[in-house]
């Protein structure tokens, strides 16, 4: 059985952290609190040096059912409560060997620039289990480049089952996807969108038409149409909702 202490290792152990360091963290929470309002995604703080929750939004989409205050004086306890055991088991192996890549991989420079993401089950309060995305990102590390403090946000997701882990590093023309057939990361290069297939997604996610968006465009409707079908072949989606959604997850536009 998972349990709480499985989530911490010697990779994202922070030994120590001075108490004058939390006296300043309150313009992170509030403008982490600012942030949120403003996001329809839920909005969460992890503190790695006391294992718990620093913040936890009041968004619906992670809370379960429960309030933002039970939340996050649950900590941890919450994924027990609320993720399916075998997404529990999922979690463990991700948080493990993504600490491991974050501190034998990634140099000093890059790494307030990573950000990790994947997908895993909630249990919501009617007993569903709801699909959704998390991602996660350092906002606070300590002198010798531990997180100590990171920023994790959670939406929907908009793939068909859990897992789909990969960790990026903004700015970066690749990525890394995890296999949990052979426990390794591969490296993966990001997809460049050619103009035209940026202005349709730009303009579809604007509500346009399929016939406006060829106006606008100067292009046939045949044309828009090449252009959306070579982009889901390329995008490996099947409709544009899940190619708006795959282009923000990986800053396509």
């Amino acid at each position: 059985m998972i349990t709480e202490q499985d989530f911490f290792f010697s990779e994202n152990e922070v030994k120590t952290v001075n108490e004058d360091l939390y006296n300043r963290l309150e313009l992170l929470i509030r403008s982490t609190e600012a942030m949120a309002r403003s996001l329809y995604q839920s909005v969460y703080l992890i503190d790695y040096y006391k294992k718990g929750f620093l913040f936890v939004s009041d968004n619906p989409s992670f809370l379960c059912g429960r309030t933002a205050k039970e939340v996050q004086e649950m900590g941890y306890s919450f994924y027990m409560s609320n993720v399916p055991e075998e997404d529990q088991k999922m979690l463990v192996e991700i948080n493990s060997n993504g600490f491991k890549f974050y501190e034998d991989k990634i140099t000093s420079e890059d790494k307030y620039r990573c950000y990790i993401t994947y997908d895993f089950h909630l249990i919501n309060q009617s007993g569903k289990k709801v699909l959704v995305n998390h991602k996660l990102t350092p906002v606070q590390m300590t002198p010798d480049g531990r997180i100590w403090i990171a920023l994790c946000v959670v939406s929907l997701s908009s793939k068909k089952k859990a897992g789909n882990v990969e960790f990026h590093i903004q700015g970066i023309p690749r990525y890394w996807s995890y296999s949990f057939e052979s426990h390794r990361w591969k490296p993966q290069e990001k997809v460049e969108l050619k103009p035209e297939e940026k202005q349709v997604l730009t303009l579809s996610s604007q509500g346009y038409t399929m016939n406006e968006i060829a106006d606008k465009m100067c292009r046939s409707v045949d044309s828009v149409k090449f252009y959306r079908r070579n982009l889901f072949e390329r995008l490996e989606v099947k409709n544009i909702t899940e190619a708006l959604s795959y282009s923000a997850i990986y800053k396509l536009l």
